[in-house]
């Protein structure tokens, strides 16, 4: 399948929800390929998971972040979300992260409104700047970005810190910025979902997230269709499942001094190899062999 990451603004305004599974590099975007999606979600929380082997609270760089982009975007033409922070400082650090991510191969930008050093957005002690300088931050954003075709995502944490009120005037005032989608994070009940779409529904995309064990209720994708969300991201499903499974993998390597016993949830080294595509990528490389 050749999917034309353009074509995702188009889809978000189209009458199905768009799934984007978390991945955090080129192998998780190649499975996530593999497996029909057409937008996946470059998740700063697993990214910190998985390079850092820490907590999601700041600790990563735009670097880091533009880093494992390159890498994702070589092996797929996917649609890639990614997950910018606070856009690492002001609204200078903003216009520079948007520039450099676009260049990389970004097809949509998530900017969210704490301070500097933020937090996993399900985490407590928040805090938030104030929503005139995210305006600025957005509204910098949206003048740094190449094309109209790389959409920005403007995402609050207010729910948390200054209730759902507080939330919807935010994103009112980011919605007047001029962003492509809104992210209220941190829902916690249908009536926080039934206040979010009675004001916007219709008049821009709205994001959910679905975060296992996490503040808001999870709900599948059809039921997040029948609501009113165009865009569901997944961002730590896949580290959350890698971590379990590795876990027991550990164990039982540790207990037995082989992995005879995990086989049977493994690929051996064949397998892989065939799924990597090793033996077209060693004879396309014959070609161009002195001979």
């Amino acid at each position: 399948m050749t999917v034309h990451p353009s074509q995702l603004k188009d889809r978000l305004i189209g009458p199905s929800i768009e799934v984007a599974p978390g991945v955090y590099d080129a192998l998780g975007a190649s499975l996530a390929e593999q497996a029909g999606f057409e937008t996946i979600y470059l998740s700063g929380a697993s990214l910190a998971y998985t390079q850092l082997g820490r907590p999601d609270i700041g600790l990563l760089g735009l670097s880091e972040v533009n880093d494992a982009l390159l890498h994702i975007r070589e092996r797929t033409e996917l649609s890639i979300i990614v997950d910018c922070d606070t856009g690492f400082g002001n609204a200078m650090n903003a216009m520079r992260s948007v520039r450099l991510l676009e260049r990389s191969g970004a097809n949509a930008i998530q900017l969210e409104d704490q301070t500097y050093p933020k937090r996993c957005g399900h985490l407590r002690g928040k805090t938030l700047v104030p929503a005139a300088e995210m305006v600025g931050k957005l509204k910098a954003a949206l003048d740094a970005r190449d094309s109209e075709r790389t959409l920005i995502i403007g995402r609050t944490d207010a729910v948390a810190v200054e209730g759902t009120d507080g939330a919807l005037d935010r994103a009112e005032a980011y919605r007047e910025a001029g962003v492509d989608i809104l992210f209220i994070e941190g829902i916690r009940s249908d009536g926080d979902v039934e206040k979010i779409m009675s004001r916007f529904h219709g008049r821009v995309p709205i994001m959910a997230n679905m975060v296992e064990g996490g503040d808001t209720p999870l709900k599948t994708a059809e039921a997040l269709e029948g609501l009113g969300f165009s865009l569901v991201i997944f961002p730590g499903a896949l580290v959350r499942a890698v971590t379990h499974m590795a876990t027991r993998f550990f164990a039982t390597l540790r207990r037995d001094g082989s992995t005879d016993a995990f086989r049977d949830r493994m690929l051996d080294f064949t397998q892989l190899n065939k799924y990597l595509g090793t033996q077209a990528m060693l004879e396309l490389g014959e070609k161009y062999e002195n001979r």
